[in-house]
């Protein structure tokens, strides 16, 4: 010990040994704005990521079941929380790079939504059925949301679920052709909206991203559900009735998912169940304006941050093509073979890039919206689900 540290008062000896070992403690100081998440469905892991360098900062193990798993962000983009098939929440410190704590709350579920407030997790179940609400600090249950009995004697399965301003949820029940408008504003009180017989059998569904609508998809028939959350009263109507009808249905290899940013200005953009097909609407009056043929049955039709390029990727046999689509020529202007099995797509905050997780290929793969070269590729195991931080601050995400 020096002279001048050895004449300084004990508090201030002691208060300087606190400093160090909480600084040595400390996570490196960095933002976490362009931070993401890469779902490794195999091996129930995950790995975070820093968008600008494209680099992989670290894996986090032990979150179960991964095989259907989505994500969101906490309001101050410092955690994220995990939903697991197995009904399983973890909550992640992205930057200390560990679990803080998972709960198990289902038997099988297949993801959830963060209010606007950033206080609330909802999670959305297939067994039992459901939604249940936690608290975002603590994942203690606050309240459950039973689900209506479906066709199969069950409560129905959930799907769908999507943040609203307000503090509300919305989400659709595959067995009842129900959706439901959940307001937490009491959270251990939720009060529900219920629309019924909106369609058969909503499988995804996606909110706009101002909150206004929140559009279901129907497996059980050609068309799409849509509530108007600025005007509720008037009550769930069906859009884009009869869209391939008259043409022959192919076999379905993979449910399409809406949720995404498939709305480009007044246009919007939805996946064709069982055709090759993209559907382009207005999104005013939700009337079908044309469709446009593309390489295999759509599941992500996810518009860039500008909105001016729409991508696409696809099912069992043509998952290893992503397809961009030209907005205002309606036109497919480049077909890529980025990998085997692209799963998911994710655009950098401002449109950039666009990550592409290679499922059977175990890498991701950045390619430049511009250019379209590839960037770089991480490898990754058994990747799908992408995630990106700026998430945090979208309704709907």
């Amino acid at each position: 010990m020096d002279s001048e540290m050895a004449k300084a008062p004990l508090s201030v000896i002691v208060l300087c040994i606190l400093s160090v070992i909480t600084g040595c403690a400390s996570p490196n100081i960095r933002g976490t704005g362009d931070l993401g998440v890469i779902i490794e469905r195999s091996s129930g892991s995950v790995q975070i990521v820093d968008g600008t360098d494209c680099v992989s900062l670290g894996r986090v193990t032990g979150l179960g079941d991964l095989s259907h798993a989505s994500l969101v962000f906490s309001k101050d983009q410092r955690f994220v929380f995990v939903f697991g098939r197995d009904g399983g929440i973890t909550k992640i410190d992205l930057l200390l790079g560990k679990v803080v704590k998972r709960v198990i709350q289902a038997t099988n579920s297949i993801g959830g939504a963060i209010s606007a407030d950033g206080k609330l997790i909802a999670v959305q179940n297939y067994e039992p059925g459901g939604v249940k609400i936690f608290d975002s600090k603590s994942l203690n249950l606050i309240s459950q949301i039973v689900a209506p009995i479906g066709a199969t004697g069950k409560p129905s399965r959930v799907v769908g679920l999507a943040d609203l301003p307000d503090n509300k949820f919305a989400y659709s029940l595959f067995d009842s052709n129900e959706i439901d408008i959940v307001d937490v504003k009491k959270p251990s009180d939720p009060s529900v909206t219920r629309f019924k017989n909106i369609g058969k059998s909503p499988y995804d569904a996606l909110a706009s991203p101002d909150g206004r609508y929140y559009i279901a998809g129907l497996y059980g028939e050609d068309g799409l559900a849509i509530v108007d959350n600025w005007n509720p009263e008037s009550g769930a109507r069906r859009i884009l009735s009869g869209y391939g009808r008259g043409e022959k249905n192919l076999p379905v290899y993979k449910m399409p998912h809406l949720r995404g940013w498939s709305l480009s200005g007044e246009l919007a953009f939805f996946p064709s169940i069982g055709h090759h097909e993209v559907i382009m609407a207005d999104a005013h009056n939700w009337n079908q304006i044309t469709s446009i043929k593309v390489a295999g049955q759509p599941v992500f039709v996810m518009a860039d941050p500008s909105g001016r390029r729409v991508w696409v990727n696809f099912a069992y046999p043509d998952n290893d093509k992503v397809q961009v689509i030209d907005v205002p020529t309606r036109s497919i202007i480049a077909t890529l073979s980025p990998g085997k099995a692209i799963l998911h797509m994710e655009f950098t905050s401002k449109g950039d890039a666009v990550w592409l997780s290679s499922r059977d290929d175990n890498k991701v793969v950045v390619i430049d919206t511009s250019s379209l070269k590839v960037i770089n590729e991480l490898s990754a195991e058994s990747p799908s689900g992408i995630f990106f931080s700026w998430r945090s601050s979208r309704i709907g995400m």
